[in-house]
């Protein structure tokens, strides 16, 4: 059977988690398909380092640009662009004119099914939504075959607000490979990095986007302790002002941003304590990322991240408008090593138990194979 070709949209292409699971999945499927990706922000890649070279991907520069406002005239190229595809794969707000094109030329013949994915929200919706947008989705989704969410909130969500029919739902919770996590990780993945005595590292894996407050990150780490260090992965907008923050508050000295690196399993054990600051997230890979690496938690309490972790470090995860008590939390796990130690154990034990990515290779195959009509699609991969 020839591959199936794949178009997969996206509001962006650097490595963040929805990026780093549509990675997965391709190179799960490996020969069963062929994937044309088109960004948004097409300068925007970093995501494409992940890919196993023997997957066939092309980012092609003459297709119809997922920016721009919307008009009947793009979507209409749109359209033309997609009958060459069996399966249409969108992601989050930035791919939706490809979205309400599809909808709205729903009956031209001979156009593939579409599966729409969202993982979250950026700086302009973590706070309300925009009901310009939640009336955009509502209308937009009407021909999708799928919505794919990750988390309870997002499922919510996509129910009540963008009243979408429950059969139309699916919420697939992110997983990832927790056995190539449980292992040491490895000495020089870290670039910059060389342990000092007594020190705490304190480490995120994050897009340096305001979104995810990184500042707010800093201060915390400035408050617990002159011991504390901290390490931000990762690239974006903000890192002159994260820096900024760094250097008022006296931690610059202490604070390594080593950029975009790749496969997380082989530096993530080098942190003592994990630690989100977000204002909005909602099922966040590196937090399982984390929690297999057998790390503790420290983090705002928004999406489903209280209810990620375990039991015991559920007390840690702090309500997102109560700064004080965010800092409190990672100055409590940075002065004490055996609390680390216990709730890294609790932690780890329930990424493996339900976070392994089996079982969302094995759903998102199954999905995607009855989109396509191939009822053993990517078996092989």
């Amino acid at each position: 059977m020839k591959p199936a070709k794949i178009l997969h949209l996206h509001s962006t292409f650097n490595l963040g988690g929805k990026e780093a699971r549509a990675v997965r999945l391709m190179n799960h499927f490996g020969s069963a398909a062929d994937h044309v990706i088109l960004s948004a922000q097409p300068d925007h890649l970093s995501a494409r380092e992940a890919i196993d070279p023997q997957i066939n991907v092309a980012f092609p520069k003459d297709a119809p640009s997922l920016a721009g406002k919307p008009s009947l005239k793009r979507y209409r190229e749109f359209v033309t662009y997609f009958r060459q595809f069996d399966l249409i794969l969108s992601y989050n707000w930035g791919s939706m004119d490809g979205v309400m094109a599809r909808t709205l030329f729903s009956r031209v013949e001979g156009l593939p099914p579409l599966i729409h994915h969202e993982d979250g929200f950026n700086e302009d919706e973590h706070q309300k939504l925009n009901w310009k947008r939640n009336w955009f989705r509502k209308f937009g989704l009407g021909a999708a075959y799928k919505l794919v969410v990750p988390s309870e909130n997002l499922e919510v969500i996509a129910r009540e607000v963008w009243k979408q029919p429950e059969q139309k739902i699916q919420r697939i919770p992110n997983g990832i490979d927790v056995k190539r996590f449980e292992k040491k990780a490895q000495r020089g993945s870290l670039p910059g990095f060389v342990r000092r005595d007594g020190e705490v590292v304190v480490g995120t894996v994050a897009g340096l986007r305001a979104i995810k407050n990184l500042p707010r990150l800093v201060r915390a780490c400035a408050a617990a302790g002159d011991n504390v260090r901290l390490v931000i992965v990762g690239e974006g907008p903000e890192k002159s002002r994260i820096l900024e923050e760094a250097k008022r508050v006296g931690l610059d000295d202490r604070l390594l941003m080593p950029g975009f690196l790749a496969d997380p399993a082989r530096y993530i054990g080098l942190f003592d304590i994990f630690a989100l600051s977000s204002d909005s997230e909602q099922f966040p890979i590196s937090l399982i990322e984390a929690m297999a690496a057998g790390l503790p938690v420290a983090a705002t309490d928004v999406g489903d991240i209280k209810s990620m972790v375990s039991q015991a470090n559920q007390g840690f995860i702090k309500s997102v408008d109560d700064e004080s008590k965010f800092f409190e939390s990672l100055t409590t796990l940075a002065q004490h090593q055996q609390l680390r130690e216990d709730l890294g154990q609790q932690n780890r034990a329930k990424a493996q138990a339900e976070y392994n990515e089996n079982k969302m290779l094995s759903r998102y195959r199954l999905l995607y194979g009855l989109a396509l009509g191939r009822a053993n699609f990517g078996s092989a991969g």
